[in-house]
C-alpha cells in the first residue's frame, strides 16, 4: 500500500512555498508527499535533493548554530566559485547527534539549495562548507511551534521517539533531524519539526 502511494504521488521536490501553509518566509521550500498522518506524527516521503552543509564538533546545538549559520550564509551571499548570490530557502535542517550532554559530537547544519541550483550548484570556496545530496527517504515527523534549541529539541524528539516505540515503528537511532521554517526573530506562528528516518515500511497505525 505504501509503495503504491509513492508511485502514484508526485515526486517530492524543491518548489513554490505557497504549496505549504507553514512555509511563509521564503519563495521556495522543500516539498514532500504525505504518506499518512496519525494523532502523534506524520509520515512523509522526500525525494533526493541537494543541500549546502557544514559540520561543527561541539557540546550543544546552541554552540554550533551561530558559526554554522554564518558559514552557510557566506556561501549563499557569494562565497562560491561563481560568486553567485543564492536565495534563502526553507527549512534550515540540522542533524542532531543523540549523546550525553557532556560529550562533544558532530552537528550538521544545512541550507536547501533552490530549484535552479539543484542540478549544478557552484562549489563552496570555504573548505568547511560542502554540497551534499541526501538520498530519497521516508521520515516520521512531529511538528511544534517553538524555536529550535536544546530544550525544545530534547522535548519533542523524546515525544516522537516514545510514540514510535509505542507503535513498534523501526527508525534510525543515534541521531535525528530538526527543521526550522522561520527566522530567529520573535513571532507567534512559528513552525519547527523533528524528524526520524524510517527504516523498513512506515508504521501508519491509527492513521487519519
Amino acid at each position: 500500500f505504501v509503495g503504491l502511494l509513492l508511485v502514484l504521488t508526485a515526486e517530492a521536490r524543491v518548489g513554490n512555498s505557497s504549496l505549504l501553509e507553514f512555509c511563509r518566509e521564503t519563495e521556495q521550500c522543500l516539498l514532500f508527499d504525505l504518506i499518512c498522518k496519525t494523532p502523534k506524527y506524520e509520515v512523509r516521503h522526500y525525494d533526493s535533493v541537494k543541500w549546502v552543509s557544514t559540520d561543527y564538533t561541539t557540546f550543544s546545538m546552541e554552540l554550533m548554530m551561530v558559526p554554522s549559520f554564518w558559514r552557510l550564509y557566506g556561501y549563499i551571499t557569494g562565497e562560491n566559485e561563481k560568486g553567485q548570490k543564492i536565495s534563502m530557502t526553507a527549512p534550515v535542517l540540522m542533524k542532531i547527534p543523540e549523546k550525553s550532554i557532556f560529550k562533544r559530537d558532530v552537528y550538521t547544519m544545512s541550507f536547501l539549495l533552490p530549484e535552479e541550483y539543484q542540478m549544478n550548484p557552484p562549489k563552496p570556496t570555504n573548505n568547511a562548507v560542502y554540497i551534499q545530496e541526501m538520498p530519497a527517504m521516508n521520515v516520521y515527523v512531529l511538528s511544534h511551534g517553538e524555536m529550535m534549541h536544546t530544550f525544545s529539541d530534547n522535548k519533542y524528539s523524546k515525544e516522537l521517539s516514545t510514540a514510535l516505540d509505542t507503535a513498534r515503528a523501526q527508525y534510525r537511532k543515534g541521531f535525528h533531524y530538526t527543521a526550522g521554517y522561520d527566522s530567529p526573530k520573535p513571532k507567534k506562528n512559528r513552525h519547527s519539526e523533528v524528524w526520524y528516518v524510517v527504516e523498513g515500511d512506515p508504521v501508519c497505525s491509527g492513521s487519519e
